[in-house]
């Protein structure tokens, strides 16, 4: 008996079913999920302070509460870790997901409700295998067990009641107990806080499983599966777990990895199936392999707005529900949650490609980019610069990271790109060259700044050492879990640290 089938049709046939209403109900059901979370959270100090309770269309609420960053809810998550509860959602608040930081702190907290967990997070990867089998009628997923992939955490403020760490950690920790029957390795090992001896752990305690799925952040999931294939003496994980047929995978784009995965993984029959799962809430899914868009889960606990990218920083942006989006225009994300984030910016910018249902890619970030010289370049123009380079050349890239260099010794502008080759181009000229044209070819702004090299010399490429990035991210204590390269940025502060170390 194929029990995944038998497990499709008793369980997940039903919610995708629920999930093809996206297409022609958008705005009833983000609707709907708005007027629930305005009365979860009528009174709570943030729902009195802003008269939830009268609040009855997108409008009222457009009008009456202000677009909040980290800075501006920061003294909440202070009380809320603290210990005050009925703050930001009338639920308790005992777990804070750690995410990457803000200029003027290390680190963001971001509270995290047994209802975000359960409406959200865990929903989210139910409707990923959802979608996934859909696709796929003869899997034979449950047949064995998932491979997870996460980080750490350690008690909140010293409390024992109270959790902060990388928001996959939390979410193992809260997994039902009969999910450890279908997962691997031991919650024990799963949430060890060092990075290198837990890869090893990992290798040691899922090497002899029936491995089926995995999932992760495919930077951090490479270098375990290279590690097992090292200690296993194979050339290809399906040698390892002849049953493996799918990833699912997020937190980076997956374009840099995907020459690499071919070579680790070589059987035909695997699947790639990109989620957006971030500390903030699980926000798409991508529910056709021939499509990289992602399918936008709009009756989870979160309600969406959007900001265009050229609104971003303005006293009085235009901001607009899903309804009013317009494809293939870029947008930062504004989000309303069951974990109390009201009309929160989360830094990530996305591009609509289709909306019935909608669809989207992820762009980059609000604050990775590079606008020196009024470029204006975002994370999805590199990462297609990248992958015609590295098909032109033979290279393949293992990280990455680019900035400005605003005046040389010559008085030269340029891009400076610092990048780690798996394998090298056949000619780094060339690589150079192809990026450049590309970059010119994807953003009229670069063109425009690139003309007859006036504003912008031809970008330089630096190779970086084996390991590099890795190396970084270490003595940054950021090792392993859902920590990312800054793949692009404004400033010189992060590729200044990283050319150092590499020319020690």
């Amino acid at each position: 008996m194929n029990i995944t089938r038998f497990l499709n049709n008793i369980y997940f046939n039903s919610r995708v079913k629920e999930i093809d209403q996206y297409a022609g109900h958008a705005g009833e059901i983000q609707h709907r999920v708005l007027m629930r979370l305005i009365g979860k959270a009528a009174q709570t100090e943030w729902g009195r302070k802003y008269d939830f309770s009268s609040i009855h269309t997108y409008e009222d609420f457009k009008n009456r509460l202000p677009i909040q960053t980290y800075e501006e809810i920061k003294p909440y998550v202070a009380r809320l870790r603290a210990g005050e509860q009925n703050l930001l959602w009338p639920s308790e608040i005992r777990w804070f997901a750690k995410s990457s930081g803000t200029t003027n702190d290390k680190s963001k907290f971001l509270p995290v409700s047994k209802e975000s967990l359960h409406d959200t997070h865990y929903r989210g990867g139910q409707d990923a295998v959802a979608l996934y089998l859909r696709q796929n009628s003869e899997s034979r997923f449950f047949s064995g067990k998932g491979l997870i992939l996460g980080g750490s955490h350690a008690p909140n403020l010293n409390t024992n009641h109270s959790l902060v760490g990388d928001l996959s950690a939390i979410l193992m920790e809260n997994l039902n107990p009969l999910v450890n029957y279908i997962r691997v390795p031991s919650k024990q090992t799963a949430l060890m806080e060092h990075f290198e001896p837990k890869m090893e752990a990992i290798a040691r305690e899922t090497i002899h499983a029936n491995v089926t799925n995995l999932s992760g952040v495919p930077s951090w999931m490479l270098v375990l599966i290279k590690h097992i294939l090292e200690k296993t003496g194979k050339q290809s994980l399906e040698e390892v777990w002849p049953n493996l047929e799918v990833f699912f995978h997020g937190g980076v784009a997956f374009t840099p990895y995907r020459e690499q995965y071919k070579e680790v993984i070589r059987s035909s029959k695997m699947h790639y199936v990109e989620t957006y799962n971030a500390s903030e809430g699980y926000f798409g899914t991508q529910s056709d392999p021939a499509d990289r868009s992602m399918l936008l889960m709009i009756d989870y606990g979160v309600f969406y707005e959007f900001i265009p990218l050229e609104d971003i920083g303005k006293e009085n942006p235009h901001i607009c529900c899903l309804e009013e989006v317009e494809l293939n225009k870029n947008y930062a994300m504004v989000i309303s949650t069951s974990a109390g984030l009201w009309r929160y910016i989360i830094g990530d910018t996305v591009k609509f490609t289709n909306n019935r249902p909608y669809k989207f890619v992820i762009t980059g970030r609000t604050k990775h980019f590079i606008n020196a010289f009024g470029e204006e370049l975002i994370v999805d123009n590199a990462e297609k610069g990248l992958a015609k380079a590295c098909a032109e050349t033979g290279a393949r890239i293992t990280d990455y990271s680019a900035a400005p260099v605003f005046m040389d010794a010559n008085a030269k502008c340029r891009h400076q790109w610092l990048i780690e080759f798996a394998q090298m181009p056949d000619d780094l000229d060339k690589f150079a060259r192809i990026l450049d044209d590309t970059l010119k070819e994807v953003n009229s702004d670069y063109e425009a700044k690139r003309q007859n090299d006036l504003a912008l010399q031809p970008l330089e490429v630096i190779v970086a050492r084996s390991g590099l990035f890795h190396d970084w991210l270490d003595q940054k204590g950021k090792l392993g879990g859902q920590h990312k390269i800054p793949r692009l940025s404004n400033t010189r502060e992060y590729i200044e640290e990283m050319l150092r170390l590499n020319n020690k």
